[in-house]
């Protein structure tokens, strides 16, 4: 109980803190929701996108 009275008095209580709080975690579930959706994406189309098979595309200079 005296963890929730914590968070309450120093979050919660004031809609500035609040607001902030809500704010920060939507920026941090935000980017974690992009990377691993982005790490998901490659992993599923491995060897299809471009990054993956530009070296049988490309001609070398020499």
């Amino acid at each position: 109980m005296s963890l929730l009275n914590t968070v309450y008095r120093s979050v919660f209580r004031r809609t500035s803190t609040f607001t902030l709080s809500i704010v920060l975690g939507v920026v941090l579930f935000e980017r974690a929701f992009d990377q691993g959706a982005d790490a998901l994406f490659e992993h599923l189309n491995r060897g299809k996108l471009w990054k993956h098979i530009k070296h049988q595309y490309e001609q070398n200079e020499d």
